[in-house]
């Protein structure tokens, strides 16, 4: 159950940090309660996840999928540019995530 808890968060925080651009300097009202929702689903969702993760592990999962999520958005629905550098970067991030979540016994506690 705790790791789809894990997967809401990602999803909501994505899903929030895609809609801040909607919400223009949250200067409008409806993109703006739907990023905040968003969030809040996030961070709901990832405090029940602390229950079986250390919050360092969980952290670093949390925010280094939706990095590697968020900026393949970008790259699909705003068009835009992921140059080499970037995408080596990505690739460390998710070879990072994989890392700790395969090999690595501070993943729960």
């Amino acid at each position: 159950m705790h790791y789809l808890y894990l997967f809401i968060a990602i999803v909501g925080e994505v899903a929030g940090t895609t809609a801040l651009k909607a919400t223009e300097g949250f200067s409008k009202p409806l993109p703006t309660v739907f990023a905040l929702a968003c969030y809040g689903v996030a961070f709901f969702m990832l405090s029940l996840s602390l229950e079986r993760f250390s919050i360092g592990v969980l952290y670093a999962v949390w925010s280094g999928l939706g990095i590697v999520l968020i900026a393949g958005f970008g790259w699909a629905v705003h068009g835009e540019r992921l140059d080499a550098p970037a995408l080596i970067g990505l690739g460390l991030i998710i070879a990072g995530v994989l890392t700790i979540h395969l090999f690595s016994a501070s993943a729960t506690h």
